[in-house]
Formats: structure tokens, sequence, C-alpha cells
């Protein structure tokens, strides 16, 4: 899991819970609010009703038949008033919920009760106000404090998990640019991605001092690869024509001859094997330019000329099927040792009466050649390590396996991709992507 995920994940838990706490005290706390405001609005009815009292309107309050005031025809609320012994006592005003039957309708109301003296005279006063209106009021309150709650999560969330994108992009820019884009150490760019995050600074430089350790491994291992193959080309050469020379020898035994035919066939093959480190070594240091002009199609129709009398000794059935002229620009002798190493494979490995099938066709704007046969294929251990320097395809032959390893150093060179699809005892496809 990403850590923007991680931090985006911890931010959302985080504020949830939060929010979910904050909900559930309002929530609790919203009845409490509600009751105190309607009792407060009680309170400033009485105080208005006894601060504009009057003989009129006590005689108009006792004397009225019907409880509701003239303006509230949904029995929403009422104002009672009615004498009481003058025995009494100046009390507070009390709030309490009660059961009202007002004109045949039930209804639960919050009522203020107020004794009080006027003139001499005492009096009973209830004002009520009904309590559906202040459920009413508590569910909108809930649905509206939900919704606020669920717009300020979202907009918290959506705002996380911009600014941890803002936050971790020099270190995705750190990973793209010094790690997942690095094909060859001696073209690294070491300088410093822009960041303001010192453990974002402290990671690029780790990644540039590992990568010049790198840097001077590789040289040196390419070096050592170049020095030594040249160096042992002379010796090998020189015993090369002593044996030679031996073969001259008049009246040499015939067990001698045998052994020297054989250490000059293990010399050339060798010799095959320093060659083939040296042009690998060549290729990963540029050492070859790419100023020529290939076509595709010619090359192949070159190769099957080179191997035609190889392909008629196992007769192969032998197919081009370029739907496109494709040219481009590059080594010509590097992308012929290519192909020419790729086809050659596809001979060696294939059975006697087999198919060689090569097609080519545009496709996403790059051009896909496929070089199939129907001979021995590999296991899915062979094909992962198939570009692995010494190791071969097959087992039972005889060699050292550079093939493959230098058509990935020449694919490489020219940035081509190339893959290998294969069945045991069905065949191979080579895929190689311009």
């Amino acid at each position: 899991m990403k850590l923007q995920v991680k931090f985006s994940l911890y931010n959302a838990v985080t504020k949830i819970a939060i929010i979910l706490l904050l909900g559930a005290a309002i929530l609790f706390s919203l009845e409490k609010l509600a009751y105190n405001q309607l009792d407060n609005r009680l309170i400033k009815k009485k105080n208005k009703i006894i601060k504009n009292l009057t003989n009129s309107e006590i005689d108009s309050l006792l004397n009225k038949q019907e409880s509701f005031t003239d303006y509230n025809i949904l029995k929403e609320e009422f104002i009672v008033l009615t004498d009481i012994p003058d025995n009494q006592k100046d009390s507070s005003a009390i709030v309490y919920t009660e059961r009202r039957e007002i004109e045949g309708d039930i209804e639960v109301y919050r009522i203020l009760n107020y004794k009080f003296s006027y003139h001499t005279n005492w009096y009973n006063l209830e004002i009520g106000e009904t309590m559906t209106t202040l459920q009413s009021i508590k569910n909108s309150i809930r649905f509206y404090m939900l919704v606020v709650l669920v717009i300020a999560l979202l907009i918290t969330l959506v705002a996380d998990y911009a600014f941890s994108n803002f936050l971790l992009k020099p270190f995705y820019l750190i990973i793209d640019k010094k790690i997942n884009k690095v094909d060859d150490p001696l073209h690294y760019n070491y300088q410093n991605i822009p960041t303001s995050t010192d453990d974002f600074n402290i990671l690029d430089n780790s990644v540039n001092t590992l990568m010049r350790k790198i840097n001077t491994l590789f040289a040196l291992e390419k070096q050592f690869i170049a020095n030594v193959s040249h160096e042992l080309l002379t010796p090998i050469s020189i015993l090369s024509t002593r044996f030679e020379n031996m073969l001259n020898t008049a009246e040499i035994p015939i067990e001698h001859e045998n052994k020297i035919y054989a250490s000059i066939k293990t010399l050339n093959r060798l010799k095959v094997i320093i060659n083939s480190l040296l042009l690998i070594s060549k290729v990963e240091n540029n050492q070859y330019l790419k100023t020529e002009e290939i076509d595709l199609r010619q090359e192949l129709t070159d190769i099957y000329e080179d191997l035609e009398d190889r392909i008629a000794d196992k007769s192969i059935d032998y197919q081009i099927d370029l739907r496109d002229n494709y040219q481009f620009t590059g080594n010509k002798a590097l992308m012929h040792t290519l192909l020419m190493n790729v086809v050659n494979n596809a001979i060696k490995y294939n059975r006697e009466g087999g198919k060689i099938m090569i097609t080519g066709q545009l496709k996403d704007q790059k051009y896909l050649l496929v070089i199939s046969d129907s001979g021995l294929g590999m296991s899915k251990e062979l094909v992962e390590n198939a570009f692995d320097r010494f190791k071969r395809g097959n087992t039972e032959e005889n060699g050292f396996g550079l093939g493959l390893a230098i058509v990935q150093s020449i694919a490489s060179f020219h940035k081509i991709e190339i893959q290998i699809e294969s069945v045991e005892k069905e065949g191979t496809n080579v895929s190689i992507t311009f």
C-alpha cells in the first residue's frame, strides 16, 4: 500500500472518529438545547404578557370560552388565565411537559405555569406550546447537522489527499527518475530533485551516493572484461598458430593429430566467447554509432541468404510475412547480429521438417516483429534466465550461452524491447518491439 494512501486512510479514520464523537455529543445535547430554547420562549412570552397586562386583558382572558390565541388555529400554543385564592405567595415560573385536551384533541405540550398577583387579586397563568413543533425542529437540526458533517468530512478528505499528493510528489520523482528510469549507471543524472522536505533530501543524496558506487563498480567490470578479452586473444592466436604448425609436421602420430585438432577446436570456441564478450562490452560502453538507415525487410532477406543451406539441411519451412515495410536509424552491423542470433537459434533448436514464421506489423505506433519456430521450446525457468550470460535454453547442446546476452545488449542499445514466450516441445516465439 502506498504511503499516500496510508496517510489518507489515517486522516480519514481519525476525522471520522472525531466527527462521530462530536456528532454523538451534539445529538445527545440537542434535546436539552431544544428544551432550553422552548423554555426561554415561554418565559419571554410570560414576561411580555405580565408587562402589558391590563384589567381589560384580564377580563378578556377570564371571560373567553376558548383558550387559544386568535392567531393560532393549528392549536400549536395556548394561553390560560384563571383566578386562584388570595392566600398565595409569589412563585417562580415552573415549566413541565404534559398532555392536554384542547377542543377534543390531545396533544403533548410544554407548559409554563406562573402564579402572580395583580391589583390584590391572584391569578394562575399557563402558557403552552405543542411538542410537535419541537420534534420537527430537532429532526431538521439533526438532518442538516448530518449533511454539514458529511460535507465537511468529504472536503477534509479531498484536501488531505491533495496535500499528501503535493507533499509526496518529490518522493515519487526520486523513485521514478533516480531508480525506475535508470537503464545505464553511466548516464545517471545526479542533479537533486527540488524539495523542501529534509527527509526527501536525505533519500535523494543517499540514492546518488549509492549510484556513484554502482557506477564505479560497473565501469570497472566493463573495463576488466575488455582488458582481459584483449589480453587473452594474443595467447590464443599464438597457440592456434603453433598447433597448426604441429599438424604440418611430417609423420605425426594419428592420436596426436586428433588431440591437436581437439585443442584447436577448443581454442576457436574460446576465441568466439572472447569476441562475444568484447562485443557486449563495446555495446554497453556505447562504442558504436547509430547513424545508418536500416531496412528490416532487407536485413531478414540477407539473413535468409546466409542461412539458406542450414535451413535446407533440416527441411525447415521458412516464411516471412511483413505487412508493413519498416525502416529506422541504428547500427546496421549490430542489428544484423541481433536478428542473425535469433533466427539462428530458431534453426538450431528446431526439429527436422519444422517451421519458422517471421511476421511484422505496425501496432499502437510501434513495429512488432515476431519470430516463431516449432522447435524444442524452453521451460518457464529457462525463459526467465534466457538473457543471462553463460546460460542456455537447451542444456543438452554444447556452448556457453552468450547469444541471447548479445541480443539483449544490442536491443537495449537501440531501445528495443524483446520478449520470449516458449512451451516445451511446442516451440518458441521471440517478440521484438521497435
